[in-house]
């Protein structure tokens, strides 16, 4: 067998291809080999043997080496090379690069090092061979058979037919952003958690909205909840915020989620409806779960239909811990606060939307991004001692119940901005992946028995979907922080490890990487003394105080649309017995609610349904004025409202300039709406482009209107049927409208001259008196809606 001889240099290279000496044939009397390798293991004798043996194992045991458990044993070895995959690290290349960066993962870090810009190169293959023509498969002969041996063709036809990958189950329609979350001030005093280390402080994020029960190419305006993710790029790693737009959920327990989501999706037989709840087996499912009925009052409410994802509160559901420094804890909920307050639609506009543009939610977050209209919320925590949560009529490990704000204030503590669109939906929105699981130094788990199923279940399914346990190394998945550990392997491993260590303890990489100890993540040590038991505590048996506390803390419009709500999801039964079961049900949080809706069923009230519990504690809250929407108006203006301005030929110039000005300066966003887009003459000459026509961008589209002057453009209007529709949709919709001169006459033609002096939504101005009315008309549209014109029945 030939000896291991040393690498030439390359006449090519950096002259750094062998850094290491030269075996030494006799040393101390002893003849050797000179095989590189066994001098290698050789040269490593004295670095493991300084580890004779695993000092900390002793440490690994009793409750007090738990919690605070020790730093991994290093040593540090006299080269580096001592560590290395092989002693050819120096050898560079254009591949290679140099030797790794000791302690150091290079496939982490920002997506600079990911993005790509095609100016001026020419297109190639995936293995970068330039492609002379695009156009045409390789044949033998203009009209001959295509060849086999056509491997660009291959290539591409291959990677076209395995673009897509497996949707979530639930969450699968989504839209993403990037930003960054600023700390008001340190939250040391409660926990260690590096967002909340410093007055200041900025981390970027990742924001994923979305849907739950639709399928990845269903519509955004369907009545559902909506996921609230957010990902946190710390300096101690990644933390998933996986929260909803809702405080609480349909289930107490992780191992009836299968049920529900199987309940609530499509029915297998037929695979209907898409993106819907109002069917048989959903309501069979909750009408037999009451601990549902508090999500259910959310679900039926206008929270479940918000007027953009920028506008919907953030919920982290579950309690989760806060330690600090000193080990010492304390619960808390996360809340998100939307700066621009909280706003829905009505269930018929969101229907109408659903046709129009189905997209509306992910194009409104885009394009408020793209314009530079940042969305921001805040973050507030309920910070509360296990002392309090024992004191509560209800138990914090319960997910289908909230802790009132009059028990627990909200305390601001920072606030999230979004600022960058994604350059990639698929890379970057639908590549992200959450996980309960991913949290960091300072945020712990309680107890609650969904939170814990939630733990295990992320992480399967983004193996599945992601082709891998490596789905950290996606570029959107990968964390600031370094990445250092001994898994290996695995399908699509983007890492190349330095070294033969690919365990822990080790002697051969000097120990490293170690475990760090008391500075390192911990679990809080909480003490359990308990049966192995399949149950719930008794707490978790009151199903109905909340649901009452919400309903009753809506106002009146808000209740309406609860009623219709329930009315029309029930009217799609067709099992009568669900119906009545679940009339049953809403008795025990209203005999009123219950009313209204079997009114609409053509059905009487039953008698309520046996509750798990004869006497619960007396609730502390009845009335909690948090949980309107009403609530959270947001900031005043009008920034990103989309208003609608109609135009035809003739149409009053100058006004429409005077009131465009004003509105911009105001951040509105406006857009001219004509029966076609195109350009359109004024009164005197000049022209104006409709953006936008009544066809292709109907009145239900936009938060308010502005009905022109001129004469001979209302009439032109006064013809269009669009035009009524328009005019009659805003008017439906509590929309605010403005009417300048001869457009009072388009209104009362769509038959609403007998509000027009009345309605406090509607202004009407002589066009000369455009800059004059403008201030007021912003404050109107500030105003958002007008819900006293909200007929009855309601349009929910």
């Amino acid at each position: 067998m030939a000896k291991n001889k040393k690498p030439a240099r390359s006449s090519r290279g950096n002259g750094k291809g062998d850094q290491s000496e030269k075996p030494t044939q006799i040393a101390g009397g002893i003849l050797r080999t000179n095989d590189i390798v066994a001098e290698q293991a050789r040269a490593s004798d004295g670095l493991v043997a300084a580890m004779p043996y695993n000092s900390n194992k002793e440490l690994e045991h009793g409750h007090d080496n738990t919690v605070a458990p020790p730093t991994g044993e290093t040593i540090a070895p006299d080269s580096s090379a001592l560590t290395a995959s092989t002693r050819t690290e120096g050898s560079e290349s254009a591949k290679t690069g140099a030797a790794a960066r000791l302690g150091t993962n290079a496939t982490i870090a920002s997506l600079d090092r990911v993005r790509v810009d095609p100016s001026d190169r020419s297109l190639t293959t995936n293995q970068g061979v330039i492609i002379g023509d695009n156009q045409n498969t390789l044949k033998a002969g203009l009209r001959g058979p295509s060849l086999l041996e056509d491997f660009v063709l291959r290539e591409k036809v291959t990677h076209f037919d395995n673009e897509r990958i497996p949707e979530r189950i639930v969450h699968a329609r989504g839209s993403g952003a990037h930003g960054y979350f600023e700390a008001y001030d340190a939250l040391t005093e409660y926990t260690r958690a590096a967002p909340f280390a410093e007055k200041g402080k900025v981390t970027p994020v990742f924001v994923r909205f979305s849907t739950v029960a639709g399928e990845r190419g269903s519509k955004d305006t369907a009545r559902d909840v909506r996921g609230f993710a957010v990902k946190f790029y710390t300096d101690e790693g990644n933390w998933d915020l996986v929260g909803n737009n809702m405080p609480v959920f349909f289930i107490q327990d992780a191992m009836k989620f299968p049920d529900l989501v199987h309940a609530v999706k499509p029915e297998p037989h037929h695979g209907m409806p898409q993106a819907a709840s109002a069917h048989d087996t959903f309501w069979d499912f909750v009408s037999l779960m009451p601990e549902s009925t508090h999500m259910l009052m959310w679900v039926m409410s206008d929270r479940a239909i918000p007027r953009s994802f920028r506008m919907m509160q953030g919920f982290g559901v579950h309690t989760f811990r806060l330690l600090n420094q000193k080990g010492e804890s304390v619960f808390c909920k996360f809340h998100w606060k939307p700066i621009q307050g909280t706003h829905s639609l009505f269930w018929d506009e969101a229907v109408k939307i659903s046709g129009a543009d189905p997209d509306f939610h992910r194009r409104d977050l885009w394009e408020a991004i793209e314009s530079g209209d940042f969305p921001e919320w805040e973050l507030g925590l309920q910070i509360f001692t296990e002392i309090q949560a024992d004191g509560f009529s209800f138990d914090v490990l319960d997910s289908t119940k909230l802790i009132p704000e009059e028990l627990v204030p909200v305390t601001p503590v920072g606030r999230m901005i979004l600022n960058r669109n994604p350059d990639n939906f698929f890379a970057e929105t639908e590549q992200v992946a959450f996980c309960t699981a991913h949290i960091i130094p300072g945020i712990d788990f309680s107890n609650d028995p969904l939170l814990a199923g939630r733990i295990h279940s992320y992480a399967d399914t983004q193996i599945t979907r992601l082709g891998g346990p490596n789905f950290h190394e996606i570029p959107i998945n990968s964390p600031l922080a370094q990445v250092q550990n001994n898994q290996r392997d695995g399908m699509h491993r983007q890492a190349l490890h330095r070294g033969r260590v690919a365990y822990e303890p080790n002697s051969l990489s000097g120990g490293c990487p170690f475990q760090a100890g008391t500075t390192g993540f911990t679990s809080f040590p909480a003490a359990i003394t308990d049966d192995k038991v399949r149950g719930k505590p008794e707490k978790f048996a009151e199903h109905y105080a909340q649901a009452t506390l919400f309903l009753e803390s809506q106002t009146a419009v808000e209740r309406a649309h609860i009623a219709a709500a329930f009315r029309f999801e029930l009217s799609k039964v067709g099992v009568t017995a669900i119906r009545e079961r679940m009339l049953s049900s809403l008795v025990n949080v209203s005999r009123e609610l219950a009313a209204e809706v079997a009114v609409g069923l053509g059905m009487r009230v039953p008698e309520p349904m046996p509750r798990a519990i004869d006497e619960p504690e007396a609730p502390e809250v009845t009335v909690s004025r948090a949980l309107s929407l009403m609530a959270l108006p947001g900031e005043s203006g009008i920034r990103t409202r989309q208003i609608a301005v109609l135009v035809e030929e003739g149409v009053h110039h100058a006004s429409l300039v005077s009131l465009h000005e004003a509105l911009t300066e105001a951040g509105a966003v406006v857009h001219f709406v004509g029966p076609r887009v195109g350009m359109f003459v004024g009164d005197s000459g000049e022209k104006i482009e409709a953006n936008r026509s009544m066809e292709n961008s109907p009145g239900f589209l936009f938060d308010a209107l502005v009905v022109p002057d001129g004469s001979e453009a209302i009439e032109a209007l006064a013809g269009n049927g669009h035009t009524m529709a328009f005019i009659i949709d805003q008017f439906r919709h509590c929309k605010p409208i403005l009417a300048l001169g001869a457009g009072r006459e388009l209104l009362e033609t769509a038959g609403l001259g007998s509000v027009l002096d009345e309605d406090e939504g509607i202004l009407m101005a002589d066009a000369v008196d455009t800059a004059n009315i403008a201030p007021a008309f912003i404050a109107v549209v500030a105003a958002h809606r007008y819900l006293s014109r909200d007929s009855d029945p309601p349009l929910i």
